[in-house]
């Protein structure tokens, strides 16, 4: 007759009452593991029965059982059958007599020499479902006498949490960003000068005219006193608003560009003559869009914006159209308030800056930090040690101050990841221009918050564009969505 194998409820009804006739104590379990093997669950375990003193007449039934996190579900894997001397030439004997095992679900059966070394190695297999996770192993154990009656037995519980869910260990890496051979930077600036009708004659005490020459000579005055700097060049050009001709406001803005660039020459005569350059653009255009986009309540404002967009060819024709809009109250609010900001002269100001000692730097980074390349922040931030609130303030430094920098936004969104601000990390490096290993920081912090179908197109860029930590990261971000 098969004797099946006794499952939870059995056992651990019997357990209480039968508790010192079982072998579990005396079993010595080691190398056991839970693993997810694809659509498996395995486990493997060595059980060293050398220090177990069995009865001749016992049987020993260990069966390896895997319990949910809050009990309510368990998987049952084939057991091990330990016999006693006389137990074990008594079960052979039945088996032979009727063909059929006496146990079902039995992975292993062995005679037990009491006195001898003896280890079991077991390993077994079901199908993996999502319970499992964080479920814990148990070994449960069914002693039988020479008369199949109950013994006894005990429950084993061998690990806490035996299947626990992968957790990944992305990889971020930092860039020390290259030395700036030379440091150039420059300032852009815009002088909104008034000027009599149809006059190009600079005129300081017109208008507002001495304000916006003083906000010039500030500009300029602030880069000349600045030993740390070289001027390189000082280029102006002028701007004009489209009422008129096209070559009439062309011949204007070149004038108007060039009395402003001798006026400002005159107060600054030391500054070499070479590096003043002037140009023109005559009717802008593109700024009247920008001003229009400004006025929202601008009545037509979407016919407005179609007669400007369609000017690709004769602005005067354009010019005429935007005159004869109905009502003319249209173009008087053009002409009074949209077209004067085009009337001007833009001027920038190009000058090398030298390189820092750390120290300076350290002044320079939180006072002008423009002034400062991105590897002389990325020094200072070194210089204060990871994980430290000036290392952070100074990478976020650099950020801002290196807004379209592929290596100072992926940096800083390094840091804000080893913070546990992954949606600090996205909002800097989403919908910029990035580099493989920006790509692949920015892939981290999406996996970080759950966008797993993001992270996982993002690493495969990274991968493809050779970035090393991307391969990995992606290989255990399909870990982590196999579990979902």
């Amino acid at each position: 007759m098969k004797r099946h194998i006794l499952l939870a409820g059995m056992l651990l009804a019997g357990m209480s009452a039968f508790a010192q006739t079982g072998y579990m104590k005396d079993i010595e379990v080691s190398g056991r593991e839970v693993q997810r093997v694809g659509d498996e669950v395995r486990v493997t375990m060595n059980l060293d029965l050398s220090a177990v003193k069995m009865k001749q007449q016992h049987t020993t039934q260990l069966v390896p059982v895997l319990v949910s996190k809050d009990g309510t579900q368990e998987q049952v894997f084939p057991a091990i059958v330990v016999n006693g001397r006389i137990r074990n030439r008594a079960i052979r004997r039945q088996e032979a007599l009727t063909g059929q095992p006496v146990y079902e679900n039995v992975s292993t059966t062995v005679r037990r020499k009491n006195g001898e070394a003896q280890t079991v190695s077991y390993e077994a297999t079901a199908p993996f479902a999502r319970w499992m996770y964080d479920s814990r192993l148990e070994v449960r154990e069914a002693v039988t006498g020479c008369a199949e009656c109950s013994e006894g037995g005990e429950t084993s519980t061998l690990d806490p949490l035996v299947l626990a869910r992968f957790v990944p260990n992305y990889q971020v890496a930092l860039q020390e960003p290259a030395p700036e051979p030379v440091k150039r930077r420059d300032e852009v600036r815009s002088a909104r000068l008034q000027y009599r009708r149809a006059s190009y004659k600079t005129e300081p005490g017109y208008g507002n005219n001495a304000k916006e020459l003083a906000d010039v000579q500030a500009s300029l005055d602030a880069v000349k006193e600045n030993r740390d700097l070289t001027i390189t060049g000082i280029y102006i050009t002028g701007y004009a608003s489209p009422e008129g001709s096209v070559a009439y406001n062309m011949t204007l803005s070149e004038r108007r560009a060039k009395t402003f660039t001798d006026y400002i020459k005159r107060q600054n005569s030391n500054i070499d003559a070479s590096l003043w350059h002037v140009d023109w653009k005559g009717e802008d255009w593109e700024g009247l869009r920008r001003e229009v986009e400004k006025h929202p309540g601008l009545l037509k404002q979407d016919e407005v914006l179609a007669i400007i967009d369609g000017c690709d060819g004769n602005q005067d024709e354009c010019e005429n159209q935007l005159k004869a809009l109905v009502p003319p109250t249209i173009y008087e609010r053009l002409l009074n308030e949209m077209y004067v900001p085009l009337r001007r002269n833009e001027y920038r100001i190009e000058y090398n800056v030298r390189n820092f000692s750390l120290e300076e730097a350290k002044q320079q980074v939180r006072t002008n930090p423009k002034l400062v390349s991105l590897n002389e922040m990325y020094q200072v931030a070194g210089s204060y040690g990871k994980g430290t609130a000036e290392y952070n303030e100074v990478m976020e430094i650099a950020a801002r101050t290196y807004p379209d920098n592929p290596i100072a936004l992926s940096n800083a969104a390094v840091t804000k990841i080893s913070q546990k601000d992954a949606a600090g990390a996205i909002a800097l490096l989403e919908g910029k221009r990035l580099d493989a290993t920006a790509k692949n920081t920015l892939a981290v912090a999406y996996a970080e918050t759950g966008a797993y179908d993001k992270a996982k197109s993002l690493f495969e860029e990274a991968v493809r564009e050779g970035n090393a930590d991307a391969k990995g990261n992606l290989e255990q971000l399909v870990k982590v969505m196999e579990q979902l």
